[in-house]
């Protein structure tokens, strides 16, 4: 007889069941991701509209960064340059915000986010949920990381 003991230790999953189960569930998969896009959409008709505001910026902004990471994870990734002009668009809706306070977009900047946001709907529908949180996680760390650098180049100065 071996002397080696029988005893398996049990771990916990990192998930329960049930969770596990919605993740790759497709009815909950599209309440999560037409949520996402209602988010979206309402907030760049309002930016049409001219009337946006920071609120709204920094919800389409997270979603932008969100369908970034989406891309890198392999979603749509030929589409890239999409993303990236939405977020120069962005960079307009901020600066012109700043200089008359209005928070409003049009044009090319417009076309440019009505594309990636065409973009992000075919993302997430190709997506699992598993993918998308994994994408939002990258998306929360990468804002933190940016958060703190300007902090850690003051405290070394």
């Amino acid at each position: 007889m071996s002397g080696k003991s029988h005893i398996r230790k049990y771990t916990q999953p990192a998930m329960s069941p049930l969770l596990r189960a919605l993740t790759f569930s497709r009815a909950a998969h599209e309440p999560v991701t037409q949520a996402m896009l209602l988010q979206c959409y309402t907030g760049l008709d309002a930016f049409r509209r001219g009337h946006g505001s920071r609120e709204l910026f920094t919800t389409l902004g997270r979603q932008l960064l969100v369908a970034e990471e989406l891309c890198r994870l392999g979603y749509e990734s030929d589409d890239r340059m999409a993303i990236q002009e939405a977020h120069a668009a962005m960079m307009q809706i901020d600066t012109a915000a700043h200089e008359n306070g209005i928070w409003a977009t049009s044009g090319i900047d417009y076309a440019w986010l009505c594309f990636a946001l065409d973009v992000f709907a075919r993302q997430l529908a190709a997506a699992s949920l598993e993918s998308i949180a994994m994408a939002e996680a990258k998306m929360i760390e990468g804002l933190l990381t940016a958060g703190r650098l300007p902090a850690l180049a003051e405290t070394s100065s």
